[in-house]
C-alpha cells in the first residue's frame, strides 16, 4: 500500500516586511530553496512529477502561477511541471496535502510541496483590489459589513475570557522560545541562509508586559489586539520533498515523517479563526489518536488568541503547543507559512524524538487544515 513521506523539508529565514528578502522577487525566493531541496537530496529535478505550491496574494510580482515561474527560475527542466493553490494562510499547508495525495494516489512518484509570499512587495489584499470577492448577500446572511480576521480575534478573546495581560503573556512567550530555538541552533539544519539572512528577523529581545501594554489596540479603541500580539507581515517560502517509502528506500532518500492524516475543515467565517479547533478534532477521529498521543502542535500564531483558544477546547498540554515560538514572534509569510511550519515541525519531531506531531492553521473564510506527521 502507498503511503507518503516527507525525506526533506528547506526553508528561508522569515524576513520582516522592508527587510532583508524583502528586494528578491517571490519567484526568486521560491526558486532558492527549491534548488537548495535538490541539492541537499541529491535528487534530479527532471525526476519530479509536479510542484504544488501556495501562494495567497496571487496579483503583482505572484500572478501568473507562481510556482511554475518558481520552477522557471530554479533553472529546473522545462518538463517540470507547477501549480498554485490558494487556501488563504493554509496554502502551503494545503500544498502538502495536494501533493502528498497524489504521490498514495500513484499520480506521482516525487512531488515538491510548498509556498511563498512576498508581503513588501505583494501587500496582503492586492488581488482583491478593485472588486468585491464577498457577494452582498453573503454578508448580509451574516448581518455584518464585510469579513475581518482582526475583530474575528477580537470576539475569540471575548468568547474565551481571554484578557490583554494574557495575550500578551503568550506574545513574550513566542519570542522567547524562538529565540531559545535561534540560539541554541535548534532551526540551523532546516534554514537556507539568503541576503545575508541567517536567522528569523523578526524575533526581539528584551520584551515585556509594559512595553506591549503601551501599544495601541488594532481593531477596536478598546479592544485587546494589537502590533505585538499578532502575526508579523512578512517575507519567506518553505518547500518539502514528498515521495513513498518504497521509492525513498530504493533511491536513498531517508524519510523523515509519514503523512499520517490530513484533514480540513470550515466554521464560522465571522469568527473565522476558529476553525483549528474542529479540524484537529476531524484529524484525531480520523487517526484513532487521542489529543494525548501528540506530542507536538503547531498551531499558527496568526493571532494570541486562535492558540490560546484551541488549547482551551483540545485540553492539549500547553508545554507542546509550539515548542519553537510562533507567528508573533517570527512572521506569518502566508502562502509558505504552511511548509514552513512543517519544515520545522518535522525537524522537532526528529531531534527530540517524537511520535506524532499535529499541525493546524486557521485561514481566511472561517477554514482550517490540520495535518498529522508521524516520525520514522
Amino acid at each position: 500500500m502507498r503511503d507518503a513521506v516527507i525525506v526533506a523539508g528547506v526553508r528561508t529565514p522569515i524576513g520582516k516586511r522592508d527587510g532583508a528578502l524583502s528586494a528578491i522577487h517571490p519567484a526568486d525566493l521560491s526558486a532558492a530553496v527549491l534548488r537548495a531541496l535538490a541539492d541537499r537530496t541529491g535528487v534530479d529535478p527532471a525526476d519530479i512529477d509536479d510542484v504544488v505550491w501556495g501562494c495567497v496574494s496571487q496579483a503583482s510580482d505572484q500572478a501568473g502561477n507562481i510556482g511554475r515561474n518558481a520552477v522557471l527560475a530554479a533553472e529546473w527542466p522545462e518538463t517540470v511541471t507547477a501549480t498554485t493553490v490558494n487556501r488563504a494562510c493554509g496554502s502551503s499547508q494545503q500544498a502538502v496535502a495536494f501533493a502528498a495525495a497524489g504521490v498514495i494516489a500513484g499520480h506521482y512518484d516525487l512531488a515538491v510541496a510548498g509556498g511563498v509570499e512576498s508581503m513588501s512587495r505583494v501587500p496582503m489584499g492586492s488581488a482583491a483590489q478593485g472588486g468585491q470577492p464577498v457577494p452582498g448577500h453573503v454578508l448580509d446572511r451574516y448581518g455584518v459589513d464585510g469579513f475581518s480576521q482582526g475583530i474575528g480575534a477580537e470576539m475569540i478573546a471575548a468568547k474565551w475570557g481571554l484578557s490583554r495581560s494574557v495575550l500578551d503573556e503568550f506574545a513574550l512567550r513566542s519570542h522567547e522560545l524562538a529565540l531559545a530555538a535561534s540560539d541554541s541552533g535548534a532551526l540551523s539544519g532546516q534554514l537556507l541562509p539568503i541576503a545575508g539572512l541567517t536567522a528569523d528577523e523578526g524575533m526581539r529581545r528584551g520584551g515585556t508586559i509594559a512595553k506591549l501594554a503601551s501599544l495601541k489596540p488594532a481593531f477596536k479603541e478598546d479592544g485587546v489586539i494589537h502590533a505585538g500580539n499578532s502575526s508579523q507581515i512578512s517575507d519567506g517560502a518553505g518547500a518539502v520533498l514528498i515521495t513513498t517509502s518504497e521509492y525513498a528506500r530504493t533511491h536513498g532518500l531517508t524519510p523523515l515523517v509519514r503523512v499520517h492524516t490530513s484533514v480540513v475543515a470550515g466554521d464560522d467565517p465571522v469568527v473565522m479563526l476558529t476553525g483549528p479547533i474542529p479540524a484537529t478534532a476531524k484529524a484525531l477521529q480520523r487517526s484513532g489518536l487521542s489529543i494525548d498521543d501528540i506530542g507536538a502542535f503547531e498551531v499558527n500564531e496568526a493571532f494570541a488568541p486562535v492558540p490560546l483558544a484551541w488549547l482551551a477546547e483540545t485540553g492539549a498540554a500547553a508545554g507542546r503547543l509550539n515548542p519553537l515560538g510562533g507567528a508573533i514572534a517570527v512572521g506569518h509569510p502566508l502562502g509558505g507559512s504552511g511548509a514552513i511550519l512543517m519544515t520545522r515541525l518535522a525537524h522537532h519531531m526528529r531531534d527530540n524524538g517524537i511520535r506524532y506531531g499535529l499541525q493546524t492553521m486557521c485561514e481566511a473564510g472561517g477554514l482550517a487544515n490540520a495535518t498529522i506527521l508521524e516520525l520514522l
